[in-house]
């Protein structure tokens, strides 16, 4: 089965073509046979397209809408120039699994799409406002491009977190604001913890139930994750992904007090002081320089700014704190495991977080460290660390291939969630 897998922004388009079916899941036999990503879409939009196998295709277009970006893709997919073997016609492509933000309390697994999908991921349009609407323009335009007879399958982001307890999930405000509002945690990043979670159980040749670990999904959106028996028992991002770490552009944990201080003080609205917490604060608040990682690292090495370090050093504080949060909660843990672009790929990073956790047991070996970088794979503690540290990289789009085809196959996923919500 080839499957098309969207991650639709709101001026974004991230896609991959993945050939899959439950005898190549059960074989990790899957073959990615392209991907790419369109920026700027509504101006002169940024096109990169890559089969497997040959040189990327940069090019620009103007793309005025989601619609028209999906509608490249398809057309480079089915020409004979793309170079994707086993794909000449529209319907070779069988199924279109979609990344969706929210899928609130409604949506605890991945779903086939019908107008009852659609309708319940509009009802979430509030809790995502941002994502969700996206989402959906490029369910709606997929359907409308491909027909209504190839199965579309929506992932969620937040299912694999609707395994949380109440004491994990739940705000000490009003219980009635749950009730009548819904606020409360969901959890972001759901697919990479669990992708992480699967590969490290795979390096480890654990049963799921055997699983104890804490994520790191760490890039210009950034979150932890407490796994206890292979499902999330707390996650650091709450009813927005503003919550929990420090991250490129938001600012994670604040004092909520903040919000009436800065609009006394400031005259600041309520949307100006969500932008502010959103967009102008994280790495980029403390530096005054930049959200981007590499740069901080940079300007700290070469001119040795102290907002650039400061950045950083929160950045790995917090991560650190979480950290030993998460190992009480769990009662210990046995690994960390890192992913996302700066998980992936900096080293200094990595050993910044894991400083101070040696009376915890781990070390790194700066050797393995350094030297996992580029899409490796492994383990970076020292042997005879009793809390293991590892980098596995993230396959999202791997983890909505296969639901998708499961999902069409009515496979449940393995592992599906346990719903864990309050008595109404």
């Amino acid at each position: 089965m080839n499957v098309l897998v969207l991650n639709c922004g709101s001026s974004s388009l991230r896609f991959q073509v993945i050939e899959t079916d439950l005898d190549l899941i059960a074989k990790d036999g899957d073959k990615r046979l392209a991907r790419g990503h369109i920026d700027r879409i509504g101006s002169l939009s940024l096109i990169t397209l890559e089969a497997a196998g040959k040189p990327k295709v940069l090019e620009t277009a103007p793309l005025r809408d989601q619609r028209a970006a999906i509608d490249r893709v398809l057309r480079w997919i089915v020409s004979p120039d793309s170079g994707i073997g086993g794909i000449a016609k529209l319907s070779d492509v069988h199924a279109v699994g979609h990344r969706v933000v929210h899928g609130g309390e409604r949506f605890t697994k991945s779903v086939r799409i019908d107008a009852a999908v659609i309708d319940g991921i509009e009802d979430n349009i509030e809790l995502a406002p941002l994502h969700n609407p996206a989402n959906l323009k490029g369910i709606l335009a997929a359907r409308e491009l491909l027909g209504p007879g190839v199965p579309q399958v929506a992932v969620f982001d937040t299912a694999f977190h609707a395994t949380m307890p109440e004491t994990s999930y739940l705000y000490a405000v009003p219980y009635s604001l749950y009730r009548r509002h819904r606020v409360r945690r969901y959890g972001f990043h759901g697919t990479s913890h669990r992708y992480v979670a699967y590969r490290y159980r795979q390096l480890k040749r654990l049963e799921r139930e055997k699983v104890r670990l804490i994520t790191l999904h760490l890039g210009n959106g950034c979150s932890a994750c407490a796994i206890k028996e292979g499902r999330s028992l707390d996650t650091s991002m709450g009813m927005t992904p503003l919550e929990g770490l420090v991250m490129g552009t938001r600012s994670g944990d604040v004092d909520a007090a903040i919000v009436p201080f800065l609009h006394e003080k400031e005259g600041l609205t309520v949307a100006e002081i969500d932008t502010l917490l959103n967009k102008q604060s994280g790495l980029l608040g403390v530096s005054g320089l930049t959200n981007d990682m590499r740069e901080l690292l940079d300007e700290e090495r070469e001119k040795g700014d102290r907002r650039a370090t400061l950045a950083v050093d929160l950045f790995c504080a917090r991560a650190r704190k979480y950290i030993g949060a998460y190992l009480a909660e769990m009662g210990g843990a046995d690994a960390i495991a890192f992913t996302g672009g700066i998980g992936e790929n900096s080293p200094a990073v990595r050993e910044r977080i894991c400083a101070g956790l040696e009376r915890m047991g781990l070390t790194v070996d700066k050797s393995r460290n350094a030297a996992m970088t580029g899409g490796k794979e492994g383990e970076i503690s020292k042997a005879g660390s009793r809390l293991k540290a590892y980098v596995i990289p993230t396959n999202e789009e791997l983890l909505i291939a296969r639901d998708t085809v499961r999902t069409v196959e009515g496979v449940p996923p393995p592992g599906a969630a346990r719903r864990s919500r309050s008595k109404r």
